[in-house]
């Protein structure tokens, strides 16, 4: 993993370059300690709330054009946060496996790369990048998405000349 500062948005956090923790290796872990809470820890090295909630747990499938004209499939499986007035709920490992394997039917591939969905002022959606266990809870990480041209063949202008956009 690489760290980055990413100046390019105003919202001054640091992200970490990864490519995601998959719902294998993420049950695989909770899987040690059902009984275990599970702290979210933000971009920023700040938690959410623990109290929060995991309200939908679905696969997500992306099928678009990139601007240099290939089709592209990008399949995920989204946690989906929610935080409520409850302050006293925090969800456990155990919970969490409970709701995957309610999930299982619609996931179809416990290989797919994590995503949460967390509303702030908006609603963002960031990668699911690590998940570490201390002496008494799960420690999940996220890290930021970043937009990418995925054409860069055929769009930087330092390549053959030609343009896609």
């Amino acid at each position: 993993m690489i760290p980055l500062i990413d100046s390019s948005c105003d919202c001054s956090t640091q992200s970490v370059q990864t490519q995601g923790l998959t719902i294998s290796a993420l049950k695989q872990a909770l899987m040690t300690a059902p009984d275990f809470p599970i702290t979210v820890i933000w971009t920023d090295g700040e938690p959410i709330e623990a109290h929060f909630h995991i309200t939908e747990i679905g696969r997500v499938q992306r099928d678009f054009v990139d601007c240099g004209g290939t089709q592209r499939t990008v399949i995920t499986c989204l946690l989906q946060t929610w935080v409520a007035s409850d302050i006293d709920h925090r969800i456990t490992a155990g919970k969490l496996l409970k709701a995957f394997a309610y999930a299982a039917p619609i996931l179809k591939d416990e290989d797919l790369p994590l995503e949460l969905e967390y509303q702030t002022c908006n609603v963002v959606q960031v990668t699911v990048a690590s998940i570490a266990q201390d002496t008494s809870s799960f420690i999940i990480r996220v890290a930021s998405k970043h937009t990418d041209c995925l054409a860069k063949d055929v769009c930087l202008p330092q390549s053959n000349g030609a343009s896609c956009c």
